[in-house]
């Protein structure tokens, strides 16, 4: 199992642009399917993008699509989260999970990080 630890949040101002890395520890890194989440203050935590273990396809949350790109390099245990044109409700807590592809539209999340705070000033 790994253990991830993200770094890159910060605050920015709205139509700024921050990347967001996750790093992982562990042998078995490139086996699995890789996401960003996030949770604002007093909302449940909501999906973000996911990109397959081996970096070839990647799904993104429609209030983000267009603006935020995930990538992975497996090589080094890694995954970013680069995201432009940030606006306000883009603040939230910003999680990296790592995990396995369940059937139909299901995905399970096994390991999380601590998460990394990201606030957008207007």
């Amino acid at each position: 199992q790994v253990q991830l630890i993200e770094s890159g949040g910060g605050l920015v101002q709205a139509g700024g642009s921050l990347r967001l890395s996750c790093s992982a520890s562990g042998r078995t890194f490139s086996s699995y399917i890789m996401a960003w989440f996030r949770q604002a203050p007093g909302k449940e935590r909501e999906f973000v993008a996911r990109i397959t273990w081996s970096g070839d396809s990647a799904a993104y949350a429609d209030s983000v699509k267009g603006r935020f790109t995930i990538s992975r390099d497996n090589a080094k245990n890694a995954v970013d989260l680069h995201m432009n044109s940030l606006r306000p409700d883009d603040t939230a807590v910003y999680y990296c999970a790592a995990g396995s592809y369940g059937g139909g539209s299901r995905y399970f999340w096994s390991t999380w990080g601590q998460g990394t705070q990201v606030t957008v000033s207007s």
